[in-house]
């Protein structure tokens, strides 16, 4: 069923089916409650293609994720899809690694499929050859970071004070009577970095600077946590609290301290970070940062749509994490 089906049923032109389609003003009552009734009985789906040639709109959004099994950023991706979908547009998701020539790669590939606009998920893409990119071919269309701001005319960030959340973080901990306070981190992007940061405003906000130990683990996997672990007990035996910079870590963390026989949180406590389901589950459950990465996708998502409609939006936003006190603590 065409479009000149439906106005050789209805009495009007194609052109009235049309601006009845796109809702469209000037049409009498009548002929509008006529047309759509044949639209919903013949279940008319408009071709979108043919729309976006007249519109020059494809109604796609690309969506680049530097890890697609980060689950974290998986649960964002989910939450932005599903909210661009109610505005009747399709999301190409990528996964465009953590090296950004492959993102500058992924960029060009959202160039080709001409997307409407670009999500940005994580502070990965926080870097020089991916603004560089995004200057040079995508300087018409509307980006969006989640966690994270690039300094562009088109650019939008929704950033969320993590380094804030850590400092908190070891409040919390200090007040709990821990002084030998360690940080786990996979440092390599903007956020890990933010969250080092408030681990070392917590410990001189405290006077504990000299009690500075940083453990660096090769990824923010459950492995990377057992390796931290084991680090962290061989060379710091005094230890009695932990900040994990992903739950994913702490729960990895969790095991070898279960193994070893040390008691959560009495001997060593555990905070993580993103308030996933990983600390819900795991036991002890996991105290743990929300970073409101839910938050981020939906205001992300309904900014891009926004701006995509030619609405004027602030370019950087600023949300603020929480802590979720459970078992471990």
């Amino acid at each position: 069923m065409t479009i000149y089906d439906i106005a050789e049923k209805a009495g009007v032109s194609a052109s009235t089916v049309s601006r009845v389609i796109n809702n469209k003003p000037g049409i009498k009552a009548a002929t509008r409650d006529k047309v759509q009734k044949l639209l919903k009985e013949y279940n008319y789906t408009p071709d979108e293609n043919a729309r976006g040639l007249v519109n020059k709109a494809t109604k796609l959004i690309g969506i680049l994720m530097a890890d697609i099994r980060n689950s974290h950023h998986s649960e964002l991706a989910y939450v932005v899809e599903k909210k661009l979908r109610e505005y009747g547009y399709c999301s190409l998701i990528l996964n465009a690694g953590y090296e950004p020539k492959m993102m500058a790669e992924s960029i060009r590939i959202l160039e080709q499929r001409k997307v409407d606009g670009i999500m940005l998920v994580g502070s990965a893409f926080q870097n020089d050859i991916v603004e560089k990119e995004l200057r040079e071919r995508m300087s018409d269309k509307p980006v969006v970071m989640a966690n994270g701001y690039l300094d562009l005319p088109n650019a939008y960030g929704i950033l969320v004070d993590e380094r804030d959340g850590i400092r908190q973080s070891v409040d919390l901990l200090y007040s709990k009577g821990k002084r030998k306070i360690a940080f786990i981190v996979n440092l390599g992007t903007p956020s890990s970095y933010e969250k080092l940061h408030g681990y070392e405003d917590g410990l001189a906000k405290h006077g504990l600077s000299e009690e500075k130990m940083i453990i660096e683990v090769p990824e923010t996997t459950i492995e990377s946590g057992f390796i931290g672990a084991r680090e962290l007990v061989g060379k710091h035996p005094e230890v009695d609290a932990v900040i994990c910079a992903e739950d994913l870590m702490a729960l990895g963390v969790i095991r070898i301290l279960n193994e070893l026989n040390i008691k959560i949180p009495t001997q060593m406590a555990v905070v993580g970070v993103n308030n996933s389901v990983y600390g819900e589950v795991s036991f002890p459950s996991i105290t743990t940062l929300d970073n409101k990465m839910s938050e981020t996708g939906l205001m992300a998502a309904q900014i891009l749509v926004d701006c995509l409609s030619g609405e004027e939006k602030p370019h950087k936003i600023m949300l603020f994490s929480t802590l979720v006190e459970r078992e471990t603590t």
